[in-house]
């Protein structure tokens, strides 16, 4: 698929993988156990976004502040950052809050504003996104 058209196969593999093991952290004891705190019908987006040439790193150094601050917003309940092996500048961002309402004031955040004030000129495209219902078995 074109990198422009959405998400392709791989992108779609890697987060139904980083779901698996969300779902597989719920019957842990150790880390990972507070994943069963997570309520049903939470609200989670994927999102991914591509450098524009020659600006991978650029892009990245802008990226990694964000993983601590919105790590330390008390409505994330969950937040991964990765890039793709294979297409370097290639991000995809995993995220939960409790409604969309929480998501909504997290990209109302200064810091957040700032990051997509940047994307024009390190961005290929802007950010697309895949807003998602968390969906649970009875009993987790």
């Amino acid at each position: 698929m074109n990198r422009k058209t959405g998400l392709d196969i791989r992108t779609l593999l890697a987060m139904a993988l980083l779901f698996a093991a969300t779902l597989g952290a719920q019957a842990q004891s150790g880390p990972g156990k507070g994943y069963v705190n997570i309520p049903k019908g939470a609200y989670s987006v994927v999102a991914e976004v591509y450098s524009k040439p020659g600006k991978a790193e650029e892009l990245r150094a802008a990226t990694l502040p964000l993983i601590a601050l919105v790590r330390s917003d008390p409505k994330n309940l969950v937040y991964f950052f990765q890039e793709d092996r294979d297409i370097p500048g290639h991000l995809i961002f995993y995220e939960i809050y409790a409604t969309q309402s929480d998501f909504e004031a997290h990209n109302n955040m200064p810091y957040v504003k700032a990051w997509f004030a940047k994307l024009p000129t390190l961005a290929d495209g802007g950010v697309k996104t895949m807003k998602m219902e968390i969906l649970k078995a009875e009993g987790n």
